[in-house]
């Protein structure tokens, strides 16, 4: 596997939003915890609403967009994020074109059903 690309939790550290501690803290949250909190300090932030975001709506790309971005910058080909992600290859190019991420790779997505 080649050196990653883009660590979230380095990007994190150089904008000094993320350190040891914190890294430590998440670590112990369960993620539908990690989500829960996010959603509760967005929420507090507007008062505590959240109403008219389509959050509902657009869950499955907020996941999806998270989890390919991850197995896309964790490894080095098309074919190993399709092992992390347990799909075909052509499966990811897809999802790297509709969400987005064709500027890190230079893929065109394929025909699948």
């Amino acid at each position: 596997m080649k050196k990653q690309k883009d660590s979230i939790i380095k990007n994190l550290k150089e904008k000094k939003i993320l350190n040891k501690d914190l890294e430590i803290l998440i670590s112990e949250l369960a993620l539908e915890e990690l989500i829960m909190l996010k959603l509760e300090i967005s929420s507090r932030q507007l008062g505590n609403r959240l109403f008219g975001f389509p959050i509902w709506k657009n869950i499955d790309y907020i996941i999806k967009d998270s989890i390919i971005k991850f197995a896309v910058n964790r490894t080095s080909s098309i074919r190993e994020a399709a092992a992390i992600l347990n799909t075909r290859p052509a499966l990811v190019k897809n999802f790297i074109y509709k969400y987005g991420l064709k500027n890190e790779h230079k893929y065109k997505p394929t025909n699948t059903k």
